[in-house]
């Protein structure tokens, strides 16, 4: 006879390691996600690549940029193997076991497990796209479009006005000069919006414009850079004295904040970006009766 009782207390042990080493992994993990945020709330050089990084990849969270940016320091666009698989790319063979652990979503979309991610230069197949707004184009029109509508505050317009956009917190207003180029108004008009809804209508105690300016920056340039708009990196001069004193779930929740508005904003824009060429496209010839 089998030995049940042998086998299944074999089991149990296994499965108890088992459990053991993916909780080491994943506690692991996180330290080194919260080493990496540390760092980029820390360097001006690290925020500065971070910021092309979340530009670069607009879906995945900012610990997992952070987890890419410790492991793979030369990494542009990365994404898991199914990630790479549904933009008909595949991991190279000598690459599978050079990939970098984050955590993505778990089967079925519950909870989240540890996964391997690559980089593009460890991938092959077809070509990446980049979209691009251009100056005078029905999309770029389209993307302006979206991003005013993310504006918490009434959005005047003043010729006067020195810059392309402004948000005064004093008259709660959105103010902008139509008399600049496109991509000027997009960088402006993004980092504007972004600061009528750190305000949120007065209803942020908190809310200092100065000490937004950063955060605003920087949804706007992740934005310019999802979308090919040229625009200055923001000034990182003053970095480390703002998130002086932050533990490392503030500094986590600062630029979770940062990433999930300009992914809500980018989200948008694609999507009615999307709508205008089914609205352009030809539709098929009817078959000869």
């Amino acid at each position: 006879m089998a030995n049940l009782e042998q086998i299944v207390t074999q089991k149990a042990e296994k499965d108890t390691r088992w459990k053991e080493q993916q909780q080491a992994e994943r506690e692991n993990t996180v330290a080194l996600q919260d080493a990496g945020i540390t760092q980029i709330t820390s360097s001006p050089e690290a925020y500065a690549r971070y910021l092309d990084m979340q530009g670069d990849n607009p879906a995945y969270s900012v610990g997992n940029i952070a987890l890419v940016m410790v492991a793979l320091p030369k990494a542009t666009v990365f994404g898991t193997r199914d990630r790479w698989r549904a933009m008909n790319r595949s991991v190279m063979g000598e690459e599978v076991n050079n990939g970098v652990k984050i955590f993505a979503k778990g089967p079925m979309g519950r909870g989240y497990v540890l996964a391997d991610a690559y980089d593009v230069s460890q991938t092959q197949g077809r070509d990446l796209k980049h979209p691009t707004l251009r100056e005078g184009s029905k999309g770029m029109e389209t993307a302006l479009t979206t991003v005013l509508n993310y504006a918490v505050a009434p959005v005047v317009i003043d010729k006067e006005l020195p810059v392309p956009a402004y948000y005064d917190p004093g008259n709660m207003e959105l103010a902008i000069n139509p008399d600049f180029p496109d991509h000027e108004a997009f960088s402006a008009i993004a980092a504007e919006v972004a600061q009528s809804r750190f305000h949120a209508k007065g209803a942020n105690p908190s809310y200092n414009r100065d000490e937004c300016e950063l955060d605003a920056q920087s949804v706007s340039y992740i934005l310019c850079r999802r979308f090919g708009i040229d625009r200055p990196m923001p000034d990182l001069n003053h970095l480390p004295e703002l998130y002086d004193g932050w533990d490392t779930q503030e500094r986590r929740q600062a630029l979770d904040g940062i990433q999930d508005l300009s992914k809500k904003v980018g989200r948008s824009i694609d999507k009615n970006l999307e709508a205008d060429k089914q609205r352009t496209r030809t539709p098929p010839c009817r078959p000869m009766r």
